[in-house]
């Protein structure tokens, strides 16, 4: 802030000189405006043009006073303008704009609002998973964080319609609120939900009253860490093998997978409307499929092998790490 006010000073003092030149020389050597505009810019710059005369002693005394003037603000505006490059905010800025570019081009992307407890796991979960996301964060502390991880961010409040558009949320695929707040969540959906109709909206809740209220504003799904949290100790008492059996089935490793998500728009042409059989993992990858979604959003657990393969559903497969990157190779 010091340093761009020191710019707009030099800024200031090199246009008052500029303007007591011009008007010094139209009074001392009664000049035309254009005659003295060229006077004062050839004193100023000092680059030794003649001058349109023979200077009387009047007009000698004030080109050295112009001149003694001009040196002495440039000497000043060369320290703000060095201050200014050296300064970090000046290539803070260029990178933020750099990165501000990038986000633009983002598509299919997930924007994460807050980087507390609930946005830090999110986002470690969609970098496990290779998927494209930034965070939308208005702490500077937390920015630094960002900033330092190479994570792409928005600076700005989640709430604010603007923040969420230079988020690139036209073009995003999800959006995960997980902000302190109910009421700032709320406002984060219903502004998200106007902004793009088509995408997944996650929300954070730690309320039971704010559940329905967040559904109603245009969430897909609503996520209460808390309960989940209970219900998930509550399940290791009550079914420990179990439990533990289906956390390793979801991650085997920070890198590796068991259970992936097949969407049927995403399968060669000629298997669209087939069935369960004729894809045939279970002899080509050594996959199972454990699940199937229909384009009303039912599930079905361990689906009949003559289920139709029809489009905006999706099945769910398992497998061993080696034999889900071979799915992802032969399709």
């Amino acid at each position: 802030m010091v340093v761009k006010t020191k710019l707009r000073i030099s800024l200031a003092l090199l246009t008052m000189v500029l303007i007591i030149g011009i008007i010094g020389y139209t009074i001392i050597s009664n000049e035309t405006f254009i005659d003295s505009l060229y006077m004062t810019v050839i004193t100023m710059s000092t680059v030794g043009f003649g001058t349109l005369h023979e200077l009387n002693q009047s007009e000698k005394l004030f080109t050295i006073v112009l001149i003694i003037l001009s040196i002495s603000i440039y000497g000043y505006s060369v320290t703000a303008l060095t201050e200014y490059f050296a300064n970090d905010n000046f290539f803070q800025l260029l990178k933020y704009k750099k990165m501000q570019q990038k986000i633009q081009k983002l598509k299919n992307h997930t924007v994460v609002c807050g980087y507390g407890r609930n946005g830090r796991q999110a986002v470690l979960k969609l970098k496990i998973f290779n998927k494209s996301y930034l965070v939308v964060e208005k702490n500077k502390e937390i920015l630094r964080e960002l900033d330092n991880n190479g994570i792409l961010y928005v600076e700005g409040d989640a709430t604010d319609d603007e923040t969420l558009n230079k988020a690139a949320i036209k073009n995003a695929n999800s959006l995960i609120t997980a902000l302190p707040s109910d009421a700032d969540n709320l406002f984060v959906v219903l502004s998200a939900r106007q902004i793009n109709k088509e995408f997944t909206i996650i929300s954070r809740a730690s309320n039971e009253s704010s559940f329905k209220k967040l559904l109603i504003a245009g969430a897909t799904n609503v996520i209460m860490p808390d309960k989940i949290g209970g219900d998930h100790m509550a399940s290791l008492v009550v079914t420990p093998n179990l439990v533990e059996f289906v956390e390793r089935l979801t991650i085997s490793n920070e890198t590796s997978t068991n259970l992936e998500e097949i969407e049927i728009k995403d399968l060669p042409e000629e298997l669209i409307n087939k069935t369960i059989l004729d894809l045939d993992l279970r002899k080509r990858t050594g996959c199972l499929i454990i699940g199937f979604k229909t384009a009303d959003h039912k599930y079905v657990i361990n689906p009949d092998g003559y289920t139709k393969l029809t489009l905006n559903s999706s099945l769910i497969v398992l497998g061993k790490p080696n034999q889900i990157e071979k799915l992802h190779q032969i399709l």
